[in-house]
């Protein structure tokens, strides 16, 4: 079968489309062939063995898909033949065929297009484990979404708005502004040429309650200090490449916390809470609650430029490889 490896760690470029045996599920597997694999920022990361999951090279990068079983490890209960499906995975969606426990898939519901479904696990997963189970966001709660043209920056966007709140995004430039408002956000700040605490004071006079915060480096401090009594700030990754050290003085003054997002362990220490919110996700994506904007679907072969965009910061919402048929 065709798959992406990264027969080396180091850059995108060191990459290549290679054919490898194919997968056979094992015990409690399921044997899914691949539609379509979801690209996110931690995968230009991990191919160069910058990211808190390890992978021992050759592997495929990817950590989410959608498409259909096609076999049955023993055992495996729940799924049939020709389910539609998707699911993530640490590493290891980029290929045709993937050999993934039962308990990491779930059903794509119909109505909801396999496209749609591959980008839902990572970044929306993140983003509504960050709001709901982390933040404890309630409704009428300002929300400050940082780097919100992005995949797991629209997530939160379109996530904070069903639960009711009020969304203030920024980004780098009007153009990923724009984007941002068009999908629900009430309020925009361009971080790259305003001043974040100043335009905060004005848009949020008593402070923002929950920061959603991708980004790391000098915005941090910023918006660490516009919280408002009580807030809450998110810490979901460092896209800037430095990893910020904020001064403890600020959340003891603020009576603030600065709350760490562990999407992945969080589904294997709370499956049951992860199941609620997938299912939640399928719904809302469903009805149309939810976009789930794809930026663009690239063919295996052209994945330079499928990283180049996502590590460049140019993507606005998800990206995808495409193996298969819808």
């Amino acid at each position: 079968m065709k798959a992406l490896i990264c027969p080396s760690l180091g850059p995108a470029e060191n990459l290549k489309v290679a054919e490898v045996d194919e997968p056979v599920a094992g015990e409690g597997q399921v044997l899914v062939e691949v539609a379509y694999a979801g690209l996110n920022f931690f995968d230009t990361l991990i191919i160069e063995g910058k990211y808190q999951v390890k992978a021992a090279p050759p592997f495929s990068p990817g950590g989410e898909f959608s498409g259909r079983v096609v076999g049955l490890g023993p055992g495996t209960r729940g799924f049939a033949l020709g389910d539609r499906v998707m699911g993530f995975c640490p590493y290891g969606a980029a290929a045709e065929r993937i050999a993934i426990p039962a308990s990491r898939l779930a059903r794509v519901p119909d109505g909801l297009a396999l496209d749609k479904a591959a980008g839902l696990s990572v970044a929306y997963g993140t983003s509504l484990h960050a709001l709901k189970q982390r933040a404890e966001m309630k409704p009428g709660e300002t929300l400050l979404v940082l780097g919100a043209s992005g995949g797991v920056g629209l997530a939160a966007v379109e996530i904070g708005k069903a639960m009711g709140a009020r969304v203030i995004a920024g980004a780098s430039s009007d153009e990923k502004l724009a984007f941002a408002r068009s999908y629900g956000a009430d309020e925009t700040i361009n971080t790259a040429t305003d001043d974040l605490r100043a335009r905060l004071k004005d848009l949020a006079p008593k402070g923002v309650d929950v920061v959603y915060d991708p980004v790391g480096g000098a915005l941090t401090e910023a918006a660490l200090r516009s919280l408002a009594w009580k807030g809450r700030l998110m810490v979901i990754g460092f896209a800037s490449g430095e990893i910020p050290r904020p001064p403890l003085n600020i959340p003891l003054l603020k009576g603030c916390d600065i709350r760490g997002v562990y999407w992945g362990e969080f589904t294997a220490r709370e499956p049951e809470a992860h199941r609620q919110n997938l299912a939640e996700l399928m719904d809302w994506a469903k009805s149309g609650t939810l976009s789930v904007h794809i930026y663009a679907k690239y063919a295996v072969e052209d994945f330079r430029n499928a990283f180049e965009a996502i590590a460049k910061r140019q993507t606005l919402g998800k990206t995808l490889l495409r193996f298969g048929p819808d």
